[in-house]
């Protein structure tokens, strides 16, 4: 997968951006369909679809996050909430003393509610973090898409990531998400009680929605939903 820049640092100084990108994924359960990247596929993906449209520079992706909520499924791993916001503001100085000190996080994981802390404290002076998709963005692809199911009904591995995978990566897809749809909106007490309170299979969502069309819509709404953020860290401060 190219899913990892091959820019070396020439190619980054000749290009001259101050706007880094930061994928950040997990690696946690997706049912029994979709792989347990997902998350950071989805990442990666959105950063690339920016990059081939925006000034920006490229990371790696932070591939392990916070989610605990999926531990009850074999393969799920996680980080505390704590490494995940000390390696983020690490990776965040790091880039300033090479002369890139905005960095918009592509949060491909809306466990990782530390991300929003993050920005928060690293902004206080101006801009200088962002995270990218908020929810307004999210929900602005899911109708510029035609997607069918809510951001709420369609909570995880359902059709919104079911189609960005179909769009972009579909061979990583397995058999099964045709008959996969699990309901379950009333989640009120999911952060105490985790997921496996709520789906048996790991799905909350209509995976079966999802096509390939839509995801490239999602793509393409998303990366036009960047440009204010990218106008935010470029100003001055």
């Amino acid at each position: 997968m190219d899913l990892i820049t091959t820019a070396t640092s020439k190619d980054e100084a000749d290009r001259g951006v101050t706007v880094a990108l930061l994928p950040v994924g997990s690696f946690e359960q997706h049912g029994d369909y979709l792989p347990l990247a997902t998350d950071t596929i989805i990442a990666c993906v959105i950063a690339r679809e920016i990059a081939q449209h925006y000034p920006v520079m490229v990371l790696p992706p932070i591939t392990i996050s916070c989610s605990h909520e999926h531990a009850a499924w074999r393969g799920t791993v996680s980080i505390s909430a704590r490494t995940l916001h000390q390696v983020v503001t690490d990776i965040a100085e790091s880039l300033s003393a090479s002369g890139v000190d905005k960095l918009a996080i592509i949060s491909g994981h809306g466990g990782n509610y530390v991300l929003s802390n993050i920005a928060q404290e690293a902004s206080v002076r101006g801009p200088h973090i962002a995270v990218f998709p908020q929810a307004s963005d999210w929900n602005k692809a899911r109708e510029d898409a035609g997607l069918e199911s809510t951001g709420h009904e369609d909570m995880h591995a359902g059709e919104i990531e079911t189609s960005l995978l179909l769009a972009t990566y579909p061979d990583v897809v397995r058999p099964g998400n045709e008959t996969a749809d699990w309901t379950a909106d009333d989640r009120r007490h999911l952060l105490t009680l985790g997921m496996a309170e709520y789906t048996k299979s790991g799905v909350i969502g209509r995976p079966s929605l999802g096509n390939e069309s839509k995801g490239l819509e999602i793509l393409h709404s998303l990366r036009d939903s960047f440009a204010p953020y990218l106008s935010l860290l470029g100003q001055q401060s």
